[in-house]
């Protein structure tokens, strides 16, 4: 799809108007998908008159042609009339868009029928007798999944009439193209910033307010406002007040925002849409005391995106081998008291909880002490890296049996009327919170997004609804005796099923392991698998002398301690010495397909005006690591960004880096995954993928951007 989106385009732009054009004389052109036709308000013309003047687009369905402000991309339609001496025409007279939506794409533009209108003034010299000859060259973008730039040659002659000769009526259709034109707005409007928000109020609604079914903002200009985000409305009494986001070219202070505000109403025969003319600086917010609704609509939706994050971390492959853990003391414990189990489940919930509770303590400690940190941050760190690789390396050695921590301390094997069996579960929501950090879910960056430029309280907020969110699966199952009694009974099975749950923290540390040598270099490697035979070493011995008599169980607990303290300092001292020392790796592979993210490079490739297309990045993020593998190294992918000539940067942030920071942060993002398109041309914006990439994601929003910025250039 992607090479015949860009052959059409190719051809489309080297043949131009000789593929469909109609003689210079037609008032009216086709193509397979759009339909012209110049059209005028009078039949004749006198010196002197003022007329309109149109081109009507009939377009087929499921495609679409553009609106001025084209949005995410496309690009509007262009007229440009060639007239006899004397005459003038305004610009376009454009009617009330639609808001188009392809994939993450928002865009506006017209479907069906769209006739643009302009005025024209005749020349008070016009030669009465001639023929007043009006051409029009007219070009347009129409796009469905594929995007076609055609254009068309128009003219319309109309006959010079002396005074008092009836001009006649012109087409009919003009009427209808008046009454889609936006009106001036009868209501008083005002527009204060709060944070990343605009409000847009407006007052003297009347009775009018209790029929608003819909409002939609649609401005006349790119990056005044984020267009694909949701616009909230709240309407009280004759006042109403409009949510907008932001965008990438934001107001400034007395700036003034344009665009039309369209209205649905419900009538007693359905519903009508009307647009409405709005022109309003950008002024101080007022003083008020009321509560400000529409805030807390933004913190709602966040906290309820951070508890859908925190639900989806649970099926993230980071989370997989604590869940395991949980899912074992579940079916251990099916039968015991519902009280216990519940008091489990709660317990584990606890330990989330506070972890994420001191997680955002400390967030906002560094980051008010001008750190640049986002969501993962302490994974950056070499030596937290290493000591995880070692917490879960133990774990997999107790699963396996070589030693055994006292069973309730990973809430297996413990009896539920135990204190120290809570305290097991407890410290299990500890491990899953730390190991889920890497991890980065669908809906957590918007919400993290938000949480991180608010007050402090709002991301502790946050931070706890993302944690409930992780916990609430294991809360509910705990809370479940229906689900608890389908389970299967206990029995040898559940040892060969805890062991073999050993190998996912196995796997977990050779992983961790593997983002230590990104870090740190190649040598610490050697430093954590010779930690690891340390740890292994007094794992063994601890079990093997604990039962022994006296002086041996002594002299084998001393030696195991003197070996995990080894593993331990000499670990840290060891990682702290490479960390310091490492160099970057800057080889690249003469198969790779991908250069090194650098502020400078990518400033030189856009003042080039080339695409191209950054993946912000670390090694300890999964969800980072699963879309380059099933999505940005697959070869249709390779291939899109090859033949469009698109550039890929890979901006790596497993280590601490100030500057990738502050681009997250200028895109709403906490942390990685984030990927840019920057479409060819100087001043193109970019556009934002999902966090979630498959290789048609990559491919259609890529190219369907890319066919309109080569338009543009």
């Amino acid at each position: 799809m992607t090479m015949k989106i860009l052959h059409v385009l190719f051809i489309a732009l080297l043949m131009g108007s000789m593929s469909f054009t109609t003689q210079a004389a037609d008032s009216f052109a086709a193509t397979d998908q759009v339909k012209v036709q110049l059209i005028a308000s009078v039949d004749g013309v006198h010196s002197g008159d003022e007329i309109l003047v149109g081109v009507q687009q009939l377009i087929i369905p499921h495609w679409h042609t553009y609106w001025k402000n084209s949005g995410d991309s496309g690009l509007p339609t262009t007229i440009d009339y060639e007239l006899p001496k004397g005459a003038t025409v305004s610009d376009i007279l454009w009617p009330v868009p639609e808001h188009i939506t392809l994939g993450p794409v928002t865009n506006y533009g017209y479907s069906h029928e769209v006739i643009l209108l302009s005025k024209l003034k005749i020349p008070s010299d016009a030669v009465i007798g001639s023929a007043f000859a009006v051409k029009a060259k007219v070009k347009w973008l129409v796009c469905k999944e594929e995007c076609i730039p055609q254009e068309a040659d128009l003219q319309l002659d109309l006959p010079v009439l002396s005074a008092g000769v009836e001009g006649g009526h012109g087409s009919p259709l003009i009427a209808n193209a008046l009454a889609a034109l936006p009106l001036d707005s009868p209501w008083q409007f005002s527009l204060h910033a709060k944070g990343e928000q605009l409000l847009l109020n407006a007052k003297g609604l009347a009775q009018r307010a209790t029929f608003i079914k819909k409002i939609q903002f649609y401005p006349d200009e790119w990056g005044k406002v984020v267009h694909s985000a949701a616009q909230i409305q709240s309407v009280d009494g004759d006042s109403l007040q409009l949510q907008l986001k932001s965008g990438d070219a934001p107001l400034t202070q007395d700036a003034v925002l344009s665009g039309i505000l369209a209205v649905t109403k419900e009538t007693g025969n359905g519903s009508i849409t009307r647009g409405y003319s709005v022109t309003v600086p950008l002024t101080a917010a007022p003083v008020s005391d009321s509560k400000d609704t529409a805030a807390d609509l933004v913190l709602s939706s966040a906290l309820l995106l951070a508890l859908l994050g925190g639900l989806i971390l649970n099926l993230m492959p980071c989370v997989f081998p604590v869940l395991s853990i949980k899912a074992l003391s579940l079916i251990q414990h099916a039968d015991k008291d519902p009280l216990h189990t519940r008091l489990h489940g709660w317990a584990y919930t606890a330990g989330i909880q506070l972890s994420f509770l001191l997680l955002g303590v400390l967030l906002i400690a560094l980051k008010s002490g001008g750190a640049e940190i986002g969501w993962g941050f302490q994974f950056q760190s070499p030596l937290f890296v290493l000591l995880v690789a070692y917490l879960m390396f133990a774990v997999g050695l107790s699963l396996s049996g070589v030693f055994t921590i006292g069973g309730s301390i990973m809430g297996v094997g413990s009896n539920l009327a135990n204190r120290s069996g809570y305290s097991g579960s407890f410290f299990t929501g500890v491990l899953a919170s730390i190991v889920a950090t890497p991890c980065t879910a669908p809906f957590m960056g918007a919400a993290l997004g938000f949480a991180l430029t608010q007050p402090p309280l709002i991301q502790i907020a946050v931070l706890q609804s993302l944690g409930f969110g992780l916990a609430l699966p294991y809360l509910l199952l705990s809370h479940w005796p229906s689900l608890q009694r389908r389970l299967p009974k206990p029995g040898l099975w559940m040892e060969r099923l805890k062991q073999g749950f050993a190998f996912p923290m196995y796997a977990a540390s050779v992983w961790l392991v593997w983002v230590l040598a990104q870090q740190a270099g190649i040598n610490a490697v050697a430093v954590a698998l010779a930690g690891m035979v340390a740890i292994a070493f007094a794992a063994w011995l601890y079990e093997a002398t604990k039962l022994s008599a006296t002086t041996a169980r002594f002299s084998g607990a001393s030696v195991a301690s003197v070996f995990l303290l080894v593993a331990l300092l000499g670990g840290i001292v060891a990682i702290n010495t490479l960390a310091a020392t490492a160099q970057p790796d800057n080889v690249v592979s003469h198969d790779q397909h991908w250069e090194a993210y650098s502020a400078a490079r990518l400033k030189e490739l856009r003042a080039a005006g080339k695409p191209v297309f950054v993946n912000f990045t670390a090694a300890w993020c999964i969800s980072c690591l699963v879309n380059e593998k099933v999505a940005l190294s697959q070869q249709t992918v390779i291939d899109t960004f090859k033949n469009g000539g698109i550039t890929y940067l890979k901006g790596d942030w497993t280590n601490r880096d100030a500057e990738i920071t502050h681009i997250l942060a200028d895109f709403d993002r906490s942390g990685v995954p984030l990927y840019l398109f920057y479409p060819a041309g100087t001043a193109e914006k970019p556009v934002i993928l999902p966090q979630i990439l498959t290789p048609e994601i990559v491919t259609q929003t890529v190219s369907a951007i890319q066919a309109v910025a080569v338009i543009n250039q």
